[in-house]
Protein backbone atom coordinates (compact mmCIF):
# COMPACT_ATOMS: atom_id res chain seq x y z
CA UNK A 1 0.00 0.00 0.00
CA UNK A 2 1.74 3.17 -1.20
CA UNK A 3 -0.29 5.75 0.70
CA UNK A 4 -2.11 5.70 4.05
CA UNK A 5 -1.52 2.03 4.87
CA UNK A 6 -2.59 2.66 8.47
CA UNK A 7 -6.12 3.48 7.33
CA UNK A 8 -6.41 0.30 5.28
CA UNK A 9 -5.10 -1.70 8.23
CA UNK A 10 -7.65 -0.07 10.53
CA UNK A 11 -10.39 -0.82 8.00
CA UNK A 12 -9.42 -4.49 7.88
CA UNK A 13 -9.50 -4.71 11.69
CA UNK A 14 -12.91 -3.02 11.81
CA UNK A 15 -14.38 -5.30 9.14
CA UNK A 16 -13.16 -8.38 10.98
CA UNK A 17 -14.55 -7.10 14.28
CA UNK A 18 -17.95 -6.49 12.69
CA UNK A 19 -17.99 -9.97 11.17
CA UNK A 20 -17.07 -11.48 14.54
CA UNK A 21 -20.02 -9.78 16.21
CA UNK A 22 -22.46 -10.40 13.35
CA UNK A 23 -21.34 -12.74 10.52
CA UNK A 24 -24.20 -11.60 8.28
CA UNK A 25 -23.75 -7.86 8.87
CA UNK A 26 -22.20 -6.89 5.53
CA UNK A 27 -24.45 -9.18 3.53
CA UNK A 28 -27.44 -7.44 5.08
CA UNK A 29 -26.04 -3.99 4.31
CA UNK A 30 -25.31 -4.91 0.71
CA UNK A 31 -28.84 -6.19 0.21
CA UNK A 32 -30.80 -3.31 1.72
CA UNK A 33 -30.46 0.24 2.99
CA UNK A 34 -33.25 0.98 5.44
CA UNK A 35 -32.41 3.96 7.67
CA UNK A 36 -35.07 5.60 9.78
CA UNK A 37 -33.33 8.97 9.96
CA UNK A 38 -31.87 11.66 7.73
CA UNK A 39 -29.12 13.64 9.44
CA UNK A 40 -28.27 17.11 8.11
CA UNK A 41 -25.13 18.10 9.95
CA UNK A 42 -21.93 20.07 9.82
CA UNK A 43 -18.89 18.89 7.88
CA UNK A 44 -16.79 19.30 11.03
CA UNK A 45 -14.77 16.10 11.55
CA UNK A 46 -15.56 16.15 15.28
CA UNK A 47 -19.29 15.58 14.74
CA UNK A 48 -19.75 12.08 13.22
CA UNK A 49 -23.44 11.23 13.07
CA UNK A 50 -23.23 7.47 13.63
CA UNK A 51 -20.85 7.58 16.55
CA UNK A 52 -22.56 10.29 18.59
CA UNK A 53 -25.99 8.71 18.16
CA UNK A 54 -24.78 5.16 18.74
CA UNK A 55 -26.19 4.00 15.39
CA UNK A 56 -24.68 1.38 13.11
CA UNK A 57 -23.91 1.77 9.39
CA UNK A 58 -27.17 1.60 7.48
CA UNK A 59 -29.25 3.13 10.27
CA UNK A 60 -28.83 6.82 9.46
CA UNK A 61 -28.66 8.61 6.08
CA UNK A 62 -26.29 11.58 6.20
CA UNK A 63 -25.82 14.92 4.46
CA UNK A 64 -23.15 17.29 5.76
CA UNK A 65 -21.98 20.77 4.78
CA UNK A 66 -20.34 23.77 6.40
CA UNK A 67 -22.51 24.82 9.36
CA UNK A 68 -25.44 22.47 8.57
CA UNK A 69 -27.15 24.92 6.23
CA UNK A 70 -30.25 24.09 4.17
CA UNK A 71 -30.57 26.31 1.09
CA UNK A 72 -33.48 26.00 -1.30
CA UNK A 73 -31.17 26.22 -4.31
CA UNK A 74 -28.69 23.61 -3.06
CA UNK A 75 -29.39 20.68 -5.38
CA UNK A 76 -27.00 18.44 -3.46
CA UNK A 77 -28.90 18.80 -0.20
CA UNK A 78 -32.29 18.70 -1.89
CA UNK A 79 -31.39 15.54 -3.81
CA UNK A 80 -30.35 13.84 -0.57
CA UNK A 81 -33.60 14.93 1.03
CA UNK A 82 -35.67 13.70 -1.91
CA UNK A 83 -34.04 10.27 -1.86
CA UNK A 84 -34.39 10.02 1.91
CA UNK A 85 -38.06 11.05 1.91
CA UNK A 86 -39.37 9.44 -1.26
CA UNK A 87 -37.24 6.30 -1.60
CA UNK A 88 -35.90 5.45 1.84
CA UNK A 89 -39.07 6.70 3.56
CA UNK A 90 -37.21 8.05 6.58
CA UNK A 91 -39.49 9.07 9.43
CA UNK A 92 -37.23 11.69 10.98
CA UNK A 93 -35.07 14.51 9.61
CA UNK A 94 -32.58 15.83 12.14
CA UNK A 95 -30.74 19.11 11.63
CA UNK A 96 -27.79 18.98 14.00
CA UNK A 97 -25.40 21.84 14.63
CA UNK A 98 -22.66 22.04 17.21
CA UNK A 99 -21.16 24.51 19.61
CA UNK A 100 -17.81 25.86 18.50
CA UNK A 101 -18.83 25.80 14.82
CA UNK A 102 -16.22 27.61 12.73
CA UNK A 103 -18.70 28.47 10.00
CA UNK A 104 -21.04 30.13 12.47
CA UNK A 105 -18.16 32.05 14.01
CA UNK A 106 -17.01 33.30 10.60
CA UNK A 107 -20.56 34.38 9.77
CA UNK A 108 -20.83 36.17 13.10
CA UNK A 109 -17.54 38.03 12.85
CA UNK A 110 -17.80 38.72 9.12
CA UNK A 111 -14.19 38.56 7.84
CA UNK A 112 -13.76 38.20 4.09
CA UNK A 113 -12.69 34.61 3.41
CA UNK A 114 -13.27 34.35 -0.32
CA UNK A 115 -15.61 31.89 -1.99
CA UNK A 116 -17.12 30.64 1.27
CA UNK A 117 -18.46 34.13 2.01
CA UNK A 118 -21.34 33.31 -0.34
CA UNK A 119 -22.24 30.24 1.74
CA UNK A 120 -21.83 32.04 5.05
CA UNK A 121 -24.28 34.68 3.86
CA UNK A 122 -27.06 32.20 4.63
CA UNK A 123 -25.96 32.02 8.26
CA UNK A 124 -25.65 35.78 8.37
CA UNK A 125 -29.28 35.96 7.27
CA UNK A 126 -30.12 33.91 10.37
CA UNK A 127 -27.94 36.23 12.44
CA UNK A 128 -29.65 39.32 11.06
CA UNK A 129 -33.10 37.87 11.77
CA UNK A 130 -32.15 37.91 15.47
CA UNK A 131 -29.71 40.82 15.43
CA UNK A 132 -31.28 42.72 18.32
CA UNK A 133 -30.91 39.69 20.58
CA UNK A 134 -27.41 38.76 19.36
CA UNK A 135 -25.95 42.24 19.78
CA UNK A 136 -27.41 42.57 23.29
CA UNK A 137 -25.48 39.53 24.55
CA UNK A 138 -22.53 40.35 26.81
CA UNK A 139 -19.55 38.94 24.88
CA UNK A 140 -18.41 37.28 21.68
CA UNK A 141 -18.33 33.77 23.15
CA UNK A 142 -21.96 34.01 24.24
CA UNK A 143 -23.02 35.47 20.88
CA UNK A 144 -21.25 32.62 19.09
CA UNK A 145 -22.93 29.99 21.24
CA UNK A 146 -26.38 31.52 20.83
CA UNK A 147 -26.01 31.84 17.06
CA UNK A 148 -25.03 28.17 16.81
CA UNK A 149 -28.41 27.36 18.37
CA UNK A 150 -30.40 29.88 16.36
CA UNK A 151 -28.81 28.73 13.12
CA UNK A 152 -30.10 25.20 13.75
CA UNK A 153 -33.60 26.52 14.39
CA UNK A 154 -33.54 28.59 11.20
CA UNK A 155 -32.34 25.61 9.18
CA UNK A 156 -35.20 23.48 10.53
CA UNK A 157 -37.49 26.23 9.28
CA UNK A 158 -35.82 25.98 5.87
CA UNK A 159 -36.25 22.21 5.79
CA UNK A 160 -39.94 22.54 6.63
CA UNK A 161 -40.44 25.05 3.82
CA UNK A 162 -39.01 22.85 1.08
CA UNK A 163 -41.50 21.44 -1.40
CA UNK A 164 -40.14 17.98 -0.59
CA UNK A 165 -41.25 18.11 3.02
CA UNK A 166 -44.44 20.01 2.26
CA UNK A 167 -45.47 17.46 -0.35
CA UNK A 168 -44.67 14.56 1.99
CA UNK A 169 -46.88 16.03 4.70
CA UNK A 170 -49.65 16.79 2.22
CA UNK A 171 -49.81 13.17 1.09
CA UNK A 172 -49.92 12.01 4.71
CA UNK A 173 -46.40 10.63 4.97
CA UNK A 174 -45.13 10.29 8.54
CA UNK A 175 -42.19 12.68 8.79
CA UNK A 176 -40.99 14.57 11.87
CA UNK A 177 -38.37 17.33 11.79
CA UNK A 178 -35.97 17.96 14.67
CA UNK A 179 -33.31 20.50 15.59
CA UNK A 180 -30.44 19.38 17.82
CA UNK A 181 -27.09 20.77 18.88
CA UNK A 182 -23.99 18.85 19.93
CA UNK A 183 -21.49 19.82 22.59
CA UNK A 184 -17.86 19.22 21.65
CA UNK A 185 -16.81 19.59 25.30
CA UNK A 186 -19.07 16.89 26.72
CA UNK A 187 -20.21 14.83 23.72
CA UNK A 188 -23.87 15.38 24.54
CA UNK A 189 -26.77 16.19 22.24
CA UNK A 190 -29.33 18.81 23.19
CA UNK A 191 -32.85 19.05 21.77
CA UNK A 192 -33.66 22.61 20.71
CA UNK A 193 -37.41 21.90 20.85
CA UNK A 194 -38.11 22.32 17.15
CA UNK A 195 -39.81 18.98 16.52
CA UNK A 196 -42.76 19.31 14.14
CA UNK A 197 -44.77 17.01 11.90
CA UNK A 198 -46.92 19.35 9.80
CA UNK A 199 -46.81 22.70 8.06
CA UNK A 200 -49.53 23.97 10.39
CA UNK A 201 -47.15 23.67 13.35
CA UNK A 202 -44.23 25.46 11.73
CA UNK A 203 -44.64 29.08 12.81
CA UNK A 204 -45.66 28.23 16.37
CA UNK A 205 -42.91 25.67 16.96
CA UNK A 206 -40.17 27.88 15.53
CA UNK A 207 -41.35 30.93 17.49
CA UNK A 208 -41.41 28.93 20.72
CA UNK A 209 -37.95 27.48 20.07
CA UNK A 210 -36.51 30.93 19.46
CA UNK A 211 -38.23 32.27 22.58
CA UNK A 212 -36.72 29.43 24.61
CA UNK A 213 -33.21 30.27 23.40
CA UNK A 214 -33.71 33.95 24.14
CA UNK A 215 -35.07 33.34 27.63
CA UNK A 216 -32.24 30.97 28.50
CA UNK A 217 -29.63 33.63 27.75
CA UNK A 218 -31.56 36.51 29.30
CA UNK A 219 -31.91 34.66 32.61
CA UNK A 220 -28.20 33.80 32.91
Amino acid sequence: MKYLPELFAANARWAEEMRAVDPGFFAGLAALQNPGYLWIGCSDSRVPANQITGLKPGEIFVHRNVANVVVHTDLNCLSVMQYAIEVLKVQHIIVCGHYGCGGVRAALEGPSLGLIDNWLRHIQDARDRHLDFITALPDDATRWQALCELNVIEQVRNVARTTLVGDAWQRGQSLILHGWIYGLKDGRLQDLQTSLKSSAELDTVIAEAVATVRSRYVTR
